[in-house]
């Protein structure tokens, strides 16, 4: 939760629930009070004029690198929630691979109070599953489970808990805990030097491939260590048509598991490699065309549950170098939303409950939030976003809210714009300023 703040009372005018007829909503005390097109306004409210814009629940991002502690030359806390509540987003997970890497509740309760002190999104910091991201040894998930944080999910994102019997482990000890293992599918053995998705992309600018398998065979593996322990475990940025199928199986097997997909995953190919610009160079790979369709397909259908931003930010060293040296990844919070609109609703693949579905609705469930992803209605915590679906904007990255600029969309016109965020009731960003 935030820190306490002065919340007072807001009314959102003539907007769209779920893209539905016009309404006002009001909000008072950070709860929603009413909805409906004569609804009583309490004196004094701040209105903001919707004029037709979509109003969605909150965001939430299960997959986020915020780089604090130890590379806030890249990312802090502070601009990584400017970031997310800029991209409409109410809830994050930051990712454990900080330096030091986040595997004590020192740590993750200091992540935690410093996201609360900000208080432009709730910041959860996710707990190493293995000390140092070894894989050799278990975190004190417990002792993180049980501090200020309550951290609700681990994963050694980054790298691979490749161990079987460490990953085996980890879901047994995790369902007795009640907390979520979020895997990085990469068999390492697999990707020993690799930097591209192996295809004939990579073969012909000569670099080294990275196969479809290295993902594939740790999910399977996952889903059945996941079967015998009786537990949970969530799959990180499926990036291939067969990860999608494997996922589909194991569901069908009843199999507890979940899966996410990034906006980078669902839009770009490995096409783009061919001018060696490292600002393309992510983990897992740009794949072919043929595993994006499948990915998206994969959104719609409900076999993959969620969108999920792996939001990574780097200095400018790191990505202006030999493509094979550079550090993988690329910014995500603030295009996430409207690659969605671009690739899921302009084809008509999803609705915008579909949208509040997989960006907001089922990573909450995903991760047991209570008070994310709700619906929108009377009685409910106004974590809300609102939606210009027909304000196109240019991306440039040095106007971007991260303290980094490596994104991959450059002079790339998104379709829709986030005009305004609240988070129970606090108005955290609008018309493109964060509040803090």
């Amino acid at each position: 939760m935030s820190a306490p703040r002065n919340i007072g009372t807001v009314v959102l005018q003539q907007v769209r629930p779920y893209g539905e007829d016009p309404v006002d909503v009001v909000v008072v005390d950070g709860v929603i009070t009413g909805i409906g097109t004569s609804v009583t306004v309490p004196e004094g409210a701040e209105r903001i004029d919707g004029a037709g814009a979509v109003l969605l629940p909150g965001l939430v991002d299960l997959h986020t690198h915020l780089r604090e502690p130890g590379r806030e030359d890249t990312e802090t806390i502070r601009t990584g929630s400017r970031a997310a509540a800029l991209g409409g987003y109410t809830a994050v997970f930051a990712m454990a691979n900080t330096d030091p890497v986040a595997d004590n509740s020192t740590i993750t309760d200091n992540v935690w109070r410093i996201g609360r002190d900000v208080g432009l999104v709730d910041v959860h910091p996710v707990g190493a599953v293995t000390v140092g991201l070894g894989g050799q040894q278990l975190a004190e998930m417990g002792m993180m489970a049980a501090g200020v944080a309550g951290v609700r999910m681990f994963s050694d994102d980054g790298k691979c808990v490749h161990d079987p019997l460490i990953m085996r482990r980890a879901l047994e000890y995790a369902t007795g805990l009640g907390v979520l293992i979020a895997q990085h599918a990469e068999e390492p053995r697999l990707t020993k030097g690799a930097v591209a998705h192996e295809g004939a992309n990579a073969a012909r600018l000569g670099l080294t491939g990275w196969p479809r398998a290295a993902e594939e065979s740790i999910v399977v593996r996952d889903a059945l260590l996941a079967r015998d322990a009786g537990a949970r475990v969530h799959i990180c940025h499926a990036s291939t048509e067969g990860t999608v199928e494997l996922v589909r199986w194991a569901k069908e097997q009843g199999i507890a598991i979940t899966a996410e997909v990034t906006p980078h995953h669902l839009l770009l190919t490995d096409e783009r490699l061919a001018t060696y610009d490292a600002v393309n160079k992510v983990n897992p790979p740009l794949r072919e065309a043929r595993d994006t369709a499948a990915l998206v397909q994969a959104l719609a259908d409900g076999i993959v549950d969620c969108v999920a931003t792996d939001h990574a930010p780097h200095a400018a060293q790191d990505k202006c170098c030999e493509f094979a040296l550079a550090k993988p990844g690329m910014l995500g919070l603030e295009t996430a939303l409207p690659i969605i609109v671009a690739t899921m609703v302009e084809p008509g693949l999803l609705d915008w409950r579909g949208v509040a579905r997989v960006m907001s609705e089922r990573p909450a469930q995903i991760v047991g939030l209570t008070d994310q992803g709700r619906p929108i209605a009377v009685g409910e915590p106004a974590n809300l976003t609102l939606v210009d679906p027909d304000s196109p904007w240019v991306v440039r990255g040095e106007e971007l809210a991260s303290l980094s600029s490596n994104t991959p969309y450059e002079e790339m016109t998104m379709p829709a714009r986030v005009i305004a965020t609240l988070l129970r009731g606090v108005v955290t960003a609008r018309d493109g300023q964060a509040s803090a």
